[in-house]
């Protein structure tokens, strides 16, 4: 599957990409030899197949849950600007 360029040009804006006309070529063969892999991978036999979270049949071996620190919520309560209902209420910084 060949990208054209128009396509590249509106990802690469998209993407907030300056990319200059020398390297347009580049780009546009990797982006060719990515959507042939994922072409590739779409086309895989998976019929039956039980989905996995991993491809070793391994069990983790985790250490037992145990206190390491000092509970310090009521210093830190003492000199937060504000709290409420045991909260830390910061100012919004996203609109």
């Amino acid at each position: 599957m060949a990208i054209e360029t128009a396509q590249l040009h509106r990802l690469a804006h998209l993407a907030r990409l300056d990319l200059p006309a020398e390297e347009e070529r580049l780009l546009a063969d990797d982006l060719d030899g990515l959507l042939g892999l994922i072409a590739q991978l779409q086309n895989a036999p998976v019929a039956g197949l039980t989905p996995m979270a991993h491809p070793h049949d391994l069990s983790a071996s985790l250490r037992p849950d145990r206190i390491t620190e000092v509970d310090q919520s009521g210093a830190l309560a003492r000199i937060a600007p504000e709290m409420e209902s045991g909260l830390f209420l910061v100012p919004k910084v996203i609109e």
